[in-house]
């Protein structure tokens, strides 16, 4: 895998606004919010995309799951929130290594887009 700018942000080369971390993700503010709480949860292993994931990460997928749930219940969306991972140019992928948006703060519409 190449590497991107979450690559820089695990390493600490660039600054982010870091909500949660352990040893296998990392959770940080979106800098280009598309709700009122908008937040990245990112593997440390790099996998480009969903599609790329192996039945070996089979625990790590089920574990970036259950950080979307601690983190949501940290910043607060008792109300609810959305997860999306966007995979592949089509599915609006933009980085190139597997993220899971958390958005919330504010009623969602469906269909998204």
């Amino acid at each position: 895998m190449s590497e991107t700018i979450f690559s820089k942000i695990i390493r600490k080369e660039i600054p982010a606004d870091i909500v949660y971390e352990d040893d296998l993700c990392l959770a940080f503010k979106d800098i280009s919010p598309q709700a009122p709480t908008h937040i990245l949860v990112i593997p440390k292993k790099p996998i480009a995309k969903l599609a790329d994931a192996e039945s070996q990460d089979h625990a790590l997928m089920g574990h970036l799951l259950l950080t979307v749930k601690r983190v949501a219940e940290q910043a607060g969306l008792s109300n609810g929130y959305r997860v999306v991972i966007n995979t592949g140019e089509d599915g609006g992928q933009t980085v190139d290594h597997l993220h899971l948006h958390i958005l919330g703060g504010r009623a969602l519409a469906w269909p998204p887009g």
